[in-house]
């Protein structure tokens, strides 16, 4: 197959080669080197790329739908505004690659490697991400809403305003993680380590955080409506030199109908927090700062208050405690 004078086939090097706007529907470039290769808005509908060499290639506005790009070589490559639906890039190596608007939805990226990555933007909704790395990966405003990312890595990732609404993260690392004002409604996150995670006005009505781990969290102004926290940990975070110690900010934290059932919260900051018709069932509460809190209607039973802050607080009876 020869297309703009270059011969398209498995293991072909073309190395720098300017292919933009070329047509290469399902082309076989099986293990091709394509290094620092011009493919602006070329055409790769259905193209086999498998272990193919794109390092540094310019793929912007390319199609790639339905590609095969198992265990390719994608790393510091240009794919902003590419199409990928569909796209199989499970074990792929996206490392520090831009795909900032690009389209993902539906494109498999198990096992993928996405550290430093730009996808700023992208849509990757219902995406398979499961067991990729995606540490220090830029996702501000992305939409990964159903997407599959149970045990991914996420540690520092920056998911500012991204849509996660009924995504699958359980077990995932969202250790240091910005996800402020992210949605995440419905979420499955059971497990998840999101120790010091920004959550700020983050959006996590429903979300189901059964043995999260959330010590060191910032949950200020966060919707934890109904979600599901049994078992999670929001205990004080961490301790430096022995002599100052920072706990969690849940402050006016809104955890309406939240189950909080043996959910460690020693030491948190409550103050102002919504917790009206909370199940604190068995709950560690000891030296918990719930001041001017509401607690009307909340099961509190077998819950360890020990030392908490209860001033200005309205108690699961309605009295406003003194």
């Amino acid at each position: 197959m020869e297309v703009n004078g270059y011969t398209i086939e498995a293991g072909a090097n073309l190395e720098g080669a300017d292919l933009s706007f070329a047509d290469l529907t399902r082309a076989n470039l099986t293990r091709a080197n394509l290094t620092r290769a011009n493919l602006t808005r070329a055409n790769l509908d259905g193209a086999n790329l498998r272990d193919a060499d794109l390092t540094r290639a310019n793929l912007r506005d390319a199609d790639l739908t339905d590609a095969k790009l198992e265990g390719a070589n994608l790393s510091f490559v240009d794919l902003t505004d590419a199409k990928l639906e569909g796209a199989n890039l499970s074990g792929a190596n996206l490392y520090r690659a831009d795909l900032s608007g690009a389209n993902l939805s539906g494109a498999n990226l198990s096992g993928a490697n996405l550290s430093g990555a730009n996808l700023s933007g992208a849509n990757l909704s219902g995406a398979n991400l499961s067991g990729a790395n995606l540490s220090d990966a830029n996702l501000y405003r992305a939409d990964l809403s159903g997407a599959k990312l149970e045990g991914v890595n996420l540690r520092d990732a920056d998911l500012t305003r991204a849509n996660l609404d009924g995504a699958n993260l359980d077990g995932a690392n969202l250790r240091d993680a910005d996800l402020t004002r992210a949605n995440l409604r419905d979420a499955k996150l059971k497990g998840a380590d999101l120790y010091r995670a920004d959550l700020r006005d983050a959006d996590l009505t429903r979300a189901n955080l059964d043995g999260a781990n959330l010590d060191g969290a910032n949950l200020r102004d966060a919707d934890l409506t109904r979600a599901n926290l049994t078992g999670a940990i929001l205990a004080d975070a961490s301790t430096y030199s022995f002599i100052y110690r920072r706990s969690e900010e849940v402050t006016r934290a809104i955890l309406s109908g939240a189950i909080l059932e043996g959910a460690i919260l020693a030491d948190a900051k409550l103050a102002g927090a919504d917790l009206t018709g909370a199940n604190l069932r068995g709950a560690d509460l000891s030296f918990a700062d719930l001041t001017g809190a509401n607690l009307s209607g909340a099961n509190s039973e077998g819950a360890n208050l020990e030392g908490t802050y209860l001033r200005g607080a309205t108690m699961p009876d309605g009295t406003i405690h003194p």
